[in-house]
């Protein structure tokens, strides 16, 4: 925000402060100066008049003029093609100096004496663009009102400091003259004085010559004014020069006013061609691909975000962003319908990043004072009857359903003294919530605030807080050593818990992986058969990273696909991270954990030895997880109504206590041609099963006796079916039963598989016998043999 210091000077005396002051104690209160400089460094220049000219008697491009100075006439050299006499033009004396380290002296140009300078704009170090039509290629012509003698730079406002502030992205009331003025007020203890928008109306009514429809929630206020029999022309040189300290180019009086009051105010009005627009105002959402031309003569296609305004026909403004060509204010226009409203700050923040930014669109995505829209308006009224003599009609239209409470914020002495580590006495406080323009009523060291609706950064205590240690001035803060009560630091049960069972997967060979938290629609749902509403972010990167995950297994198989294309054939990876969805319109978190393995796990090269990777090698790993966690044995796999990304026959449901807390399997040759194997657990449902006490028992004294059987069985038969039996048919006596081969082949049969398994004997008090171990050993086979129509194998 650029800010002239004249102008500012209009609601809060600050002339009386230096530049270096300013300088220094503005940041100090929380507000960044980029630079702070004059328009123009130019020194010793005057207003002069051209008594005559004449073409220099030895150069076809020179002109030989006198200049009157007030103080004395001078002959000056002069090679501008515009020059010529009768205008006023700048001129520097001898001993001027201009931008660039430029000093004027006496000159001799081909014979002829030349005793100072007529200057152009652009010699003054004024941008290009500021520059007005009568003084482009050339020196700048000057209005007939300015005094001969007088100081040019002066005269055209240009002795004008301008501050250029860098605004912090919450406080919006600071992009407007009367919010920097507040400001300026509230650090230097200063009085504010408003603008005048007093002005007089004519016998006829706005509410004659135009209707309003307002057909979106979108814009809460909307007011509307008209102007007519006005004279267009250029601006008086207070707004001009104004405008450009501000970085806005000047064009006539009646855009100027515009953006003056916008640039005052901080609220962006609109001027429609009154005869263009005709009776008739809609404001309403845009129909997709809707298409309208903007002003600056680009036709813009438009989405349902885009909020428009239409006089029932066509599309006349893309609001609060750029008005249409179609009511563009031209140097034939006799009559203004003026716009001040309110809209949306997101969809206009959606249309800006379509369209363009601008100086309207930046202060609506930010938010604005819905207290000063009509005061705007009525300010800009003001100003084009007194700058442009135009009769304002009787009345107003108006839109209005603005949340009007006031915003109201509860503090006490000791908690600002407490978190400020100061002691500042009542007294103090109440004053700097006066000089911030808050009302304060306080009782008891108890403060009531209320905050104006200019300030839209302020609605906590916290904030409030801030205001008042910055106005005071930190620097003010008296240094005191620390204090506080210090708690013993470490992990919460949670992150200890996660921290476990990555270190066991990280003792098992496998490697952390960090996927994206987003995932794309066509994804959301895959690996999952839970009930579930997905969140979508506001603004997503991309269509594929718009929507918060449910399942880590699709971001992770992508890792695993990355690993594989370039050659890594073996991946054993792991994740551990929040997923977040809605479940009865209530917003969920839920930390997962999901394993992804393909390829070989370990070779030897010298002895020619490999483990691949299987469905055994996954439940290992999840055996592993669960023995370390002591729940191994209150788990089982189910194969019945598996998500359709799993293979069917090789995946299976994990369940503990009968609760379902995620799956395991191969993921479907539908998806990978690559045999994949994925583990995925709810961490927050395994953290909630309760760790039964651990029972210690002795090591046994006594040797153990291992047996190994093997089964010709259906392929319907689950290992674990077989498993279970095995363990009520012994008892005890088996300390350890585990699947330790699965075979199928052309030998057994198309619908056959073979299941070898280890089985352990031990008794902890004496030392077991063949025969008994013998008896147990058959009678567990026979068991197997008539329940599973099972056959012992190679018997």
């Amino acid at each position: 925000m650029k800010v002239s210091k004249n102008w500012l000077n209009e609601y809060v005396k600050v002339d009386d402060i230096s530049d270096s002051e300013i300088e220094v104690k503005m940041p100090l209160a929380g507000n960044e100066i980029e630079t702070i400089k004059k328009i123009s460094e130019a020194t010793n220049l005057v207003v002069g008049k051209v008594l005559t000219k004449e073409k220099h008697p030895d150069s076809d491009k020179l002109n030989v003029c006198t200049v009157d100075i007030g103080s004395k006439i001078e002959k000056i050299v002069c090679g501008a093609s515009n020059v010529r006499e009768g205008i006023k033009v700048i001129v520097a004396k001898i001993g001027a100096t201009l931008p660039g380290g430029i000093k004027i002296e006496k000159a001799n140009l081909r014979g002829v004496e030349s005793n100072g300078m007529i200057c152009s704009l652009e010699e003054l170090g004024i941008e290009s663009k500021y520059v007005p039509e009568r003084s482009k290629g050339g020196i700048h012509i000057l209005d007939d009102e300015a005094i001969i003698g007088e100081d040019a730079i002066k005269y055209l406002g240009y002795d004008d400091t301008v501050i250029d502030f860098e605004i912090t992205s919450n406080r919006s009331d600071l992009l407007s003259m009367l919010g920097m003025a507040y400001e300026f007020g509230a650090v230097y203890d200063r009085k504010v004085t408003l603008p005048n928008t007093n002005y007089q109306e004519i016998e006829e009514k706005v509410k004659d010559n135009i209707e309003l429809s307002v057909q979106t929630v979108n814009c809460p206020l909307y007011t509307v004014k008209i102007a007519k029999d006005f004279e267009i022309k250029e601006s008086p040189n207070f707004i001009k020069e104004r405008l450009m300290a501000a970085g806005i180019r000047p064009i006539n009086n009646i855009v100027d006013i515009s953006n003056y009051v916008m640039i005052e105010y901080g609220q962006p009005l609109h001027f429609f061609d009154s005869d263009k627009l005709g009776k008739k105002i809609t404001v309403r959402m845009a129909k997709d691909k809707e298409e309208m031309t903007t002003l600056d003569g680009v036709k813009r296609v438009l989405d349902e975000t885009d909020i428009v305004i239409t006089n029932d026909k066509e599309i006349v403004a893309l609001a609060g962003v750029m008005g249409g060509l179609n009511t563009e204010v031209t140097n034939s226009t006799t009559s203004i319908t003026i716009e001040s409203a309110v809209f949306n700050p997101y969809n206009i923040r959606y249309t800006s990043k379509a369209v363009l930014r601008s100086e309207a669109s930046s202060r609506y995505e930010k938010g604005i004072d819905t207290n000063r829209t009509l005061e705007a308006l009525n300010r800009a009224c003001h100003l084009l009857e007194k700058y442009a003599g135009a009769k304002i009609l009787n009345g107003y239209v108006i839109h209005d359903e603005i949340n009007k409470a006031t915003k109201v914020i509860n503090i006490t002495r000791n908690k600002i003294n407490n978190i400020l580590g100061m002691d500042l006495d009542s007294i103090t406080i109440i004053n700097i919530f006066n000089r911030l323009g808050f009302q304060v009523k306080e009782e008891n060291d108890n403060y009531e605030v209320i905050i104006p609706s200019r300030r839209l950064d302020i609605s906590i205590e916290e904030d409030l807080i801030e205001e008042i240690g910055r106005i005071h001035g930190y620097e003010n803060m008296k240094g005191t050593l620390p204090y506080s009560v210090t708690k013993k630091g470490g992990r919460s049960k949670k992150q200890e818990f996660i921290r476990e069972i990555k270190n066991k997967l990280n003792g098992l060979g496998l490697k952390e992986v960090i996927t994206y938290t987003l995932t794309s629609e066509e994804d959301i749902r895959k690996f999952t058969n839970d009930e579930f509403s997905y969140i979508e972010v506001n603004s997503p990167m991309s269509e594929d990273k718009k929507i918060t995950r449910y399942s880590l297994i699709p971001s992770i198989l992508e890792t695993v696909d990355y690993n594989l294309k370039r050659n890594e054939k073996n991946c054993l990876f792991y994740e551990v991270s929040n997923v977040y969805y809605k479940l009865n319109k209530e917003t969920k978190e839920e930390v997962k954990l999901t394993c992804a393995i393909t390829g070989e796990y370990l070779s030897n090269n010298v002895k020619n030895e490999k483990i691949n990777i299987d469905f055994y090698f996954a439940k290992n790993i999840l055996e592993n997880i669960l023995t370390y966690l002591k729940l191994k044995d209150r788990y089982e796999l189910k194969t019945d109504n598996l998500p359709k990304e799993f293979h069917q026959g090789r995946s299976a449901g994990i369940y503990i206590d009968r609760d379902l807390i995620g799956y395991i399997g191969e993921v479907s040759p539908n998806i990978s041609k690559t045999r994949i194997y994925v583990i995925e657990i709810s961490l927050n449902k395994l953290m909630s099963k309760k760790i039964r006490p651990l029972k210690i028992k002795p090591i046994s004294k006594f040797p153990g006796i291992s047996k190994d059987v093997a089964f010709t069985v259906d392929k319907s038969i689950k290992a674990s079916e077989i498993e279970t039996e095995i363990k009520h048919t012994i008892g005890r006596l088996l300390i350890d039963i585990s699947v330790f081969d699965v075979y199928e082949g052309e030998n057994l049969g198309d619908d056959k598989k073979s299941l070898a398994f280890s089985l352990k004997f031990q008794d902890n008090n004496r030392t077991l016998t063949d025969e008994e171990v013998m008896t147990l050993f058959h009678k567990a086979i026979e068991k197997i043999e008539n329940k599973f129509n099972a056959s012992l194998r190679d018997k």
